[in-house]
């Protein structure tokens, strides 16, 4: 978790919030969630800046970044080994609108600085 230089984790954490702040739905799969996202050129730069972070201090995630053709959403899928899924919670799921439904395994935690 010091991966990422105390200088530099209060951006990254603006950028969690900027990012998973406009999540509109998300799906769970059998090693992680799948965020979906706006179709909007900051939010995939924004999401592109998570991920180049998030790998220094979380290298067990697996990413997927997709975009779906004819103005479809982006998808940020985030995965890992078995146990992941609360972690995944905890870090990120303070962030996420609270209108937003979630999948019945999601148990809130809450967005932590690192």
């Amino acid at each position: 978790m010091m991966a990422i230089a105390p200088s530099e984790r209060a951006g990254h954490h603006a950028v969690i919030r900027d990012v998973f702040g406009v999540v509109k739905t998300i799906e769970e799969t059998p090693d992680g969630y799948t965020f979906c996202l706006p179709d909007d050129a900051g939010v995939i730069r924004k999401a592109a800046k998570f991920i180049s972070k998030e790998r220094l201090c979380c290298p067990f995630f697996g990413f997927a970044l997709t975009l779906e053709p004819e103005g479809g959403p982006l998808r940020l899928g985030l995965t890992g080994p078995e146990g992941v899924k609360p972690f995944i919670v905890a870090e990120i799921g303070g962030a996420v609108p609270d209108s937003i439904t979630r999948p019945a395994g999601w148990q809130e935690g809450s967005f932590r600085d690192r």
